[in-house]
């Protein structure tokens, strides 16, 4: 089962997650910045999440035409939020590398 991301508290989340991260302010961030970039992928799964959630509905009351592109695209929003996970936990592995470092 897919359960979406709640658009304004997503949003918020990765706002503040951004504002907080290192470098996040510094001019070396550049203009679109690590930051943006989680952000705007956050935004864009939640977006496919949201998206597929309504083609379910549609597709439980039988409103649904095409069968076919339903199903193409909710294979697509589970990838995309598999893909999102790993990231997730790619950059955990990361920080938690670096923080094991002696200084």
């Amino acid at each position: 089962m897919i359960f979406p991301l709640q658009g304004a508290e997503t949003v918020a989340a990765a706002e503040r997650a951004a504002a907080a991260a290192p470098g996040a302010g510094s001019p070396a961030a550049g203009a679109g910045g690590f930051g943006r970039l989680v952000q705007s992928g956050l935004a864009e799964v939640n977006q496919q999440l949201l998206a597929s959630q309504a083609d379910l509905q549609r597709l439980a009351t039988g409103e649904v035409q095409n069968l076919h592109q339903v199903m193409i695209r909710l294979e697509e929003s589970r990838l995309s939020f598999q893909l999102l996970m790993q990231v997730r936990n790619r950059l955990l592995e990361a920080y938690q590398e670096v923080m094991r470092m002696q200084v």
